[in-house]
C-alpha cells in the first residue's frame, strides 16, 4: 500500500462514518488538530501513540499504523498554480504579500527564514456580522541564516544587528 491509498482509505471511512474532522482530532489527541488532520491527509507523520490511537479509530492494520508513524513525502498540491479555489487563495497570499512578508521578517529579525518545521498553527472561526472569517495564526521559529568563512568580527549568523 503506498501512502496515498491510505490517505483516500482514512478519507472512505471518514465519509462512511460521517465523522467530522473535530470528532477524529478529538478521539487521537495529544497533538495540534492541525497536524492530525495532516497526518491523515498524508503530510505528517503521527507519534506512535497517536498512530495507534488512529489505528484503533479506523480499524487499520499493523503496517497501515506503521505507515502513519513514517515521515511522508510531503507536497500534496498535484500542480501549480493550484486550481483549487481555496488553496489557490494561499497562493495568492504569497504572490501578492510575500515580499512584504519577508521585508518585515527580515527588518525585525535579521537575515534569515521563518520555519515550518519549529512551527505552530491554529485556526478558528471569527464570527463577524457581515459573514464569517477564517483567523489562521502560525507562529515559526526564526532560523538566521549562517555566515561561513566569515572573518573576524563579521557575525557568524544573520540575526539582526544592532
Amino acid at each position: 500500500m503506498k501512502r496515498e491509498d491510505l490517505t483516500e482509505k482514512l478519507l472512505d471511512i471518514k465519509r462512511e462514518k460521517g465523522w467530522t474532522w473535530k470528532y477524529i482530532q478529538d478521539e487521537i489527541g495529544g497533538i495540534s488538530p492541525i497536524l492530525i488532520t495532516a497526518a491523515c491527509m498524508g503530510q505528517m507523520k503521527l507519534p506512535k501513540a497517536q498512530a495507534a490511537k488512529a489505528a484503533e479509530l479506523f480499524g487499520l492494520s499493523e503496517a497501515e499504523e506503521r505507515m502513519l508513524n513514517e515521515a511522508p513525502y510531503r507536497g500534496s498540491i498535484p500542480q501549480m498554480p493550484p486550481t483549487d479555489p481555496l488553496i489557490y487563495r494561499f497562493y495568492e497570499l504569497v504572490m501578492v504579500y510575500g515580499t512584504t512578508w519577508k521585508e518585515l521578517i527580515q527588518e525585525e529579525f535579521g537575515d534569515g527564514i521563518m520555519s515550518a518545521i519549529d512551527f505552530n498553527m491554529t485556526m478558528e472561526r471569527e464570527p463577524n456580522n457581515k459573514g464569517d472569517r477564517v483567523k489562521l495564526a502560525m507562529s515559526g521559529k526564526f532560523l538566521p541564516y549562517k555566515y561561513y568563512g566569515n572573518d573576524e568580527g563579521v557575525p557568524d549568523y544573520g540575526f539582526k544587528e544592532a
